[in-house]
């Protein structure tokens, strides 16, 4: 896992990124979106749907900057609070479900 925690949101003020990886797994479960603020490019995408998509029982995670949603499905019902943490270390704040 890539820590931006300590440098806050990977993209500066004129949309560049730093370099990091994408995630994304398959499908399955049930599904709910999220709503994330500071998220402006694909990596700021893929460093949520990293982070997310390590919590147990995630079986896919479609972040999209532009809206600033996150959806999420799961085997099992996640604990909004694991949501929340997740994407606090990816550098993000979770605004709450859409």
């Amino acid at each position: 896992m890539t820590d931006l925690k300590n440098t806050g949101p990977c993209c500066s003020t004129d949309s560049s990124c730093h370099s990091g990886a994408a995630a994304g797994t398959q499908g399955g479960g049930g599904t709910t979106v999220y709503k994330v603020s500071g998220m402006t490019c694909g990596h700021c995408e893929g460093a949520v749907s990293q982070e997310i998509s390590a919590l147990s029982g995630v079986t896919a995670v479609t972040a999209v900057a532009e809206t600033g949603e996150v959806t999420v499905t799961s085997a099992t019902p996640l604990d909004e609070e694991a949501v929340r943490a997740a994407v606090d270390e990816a550098g993000y704040e979770l605004v709450g479900t859409a």
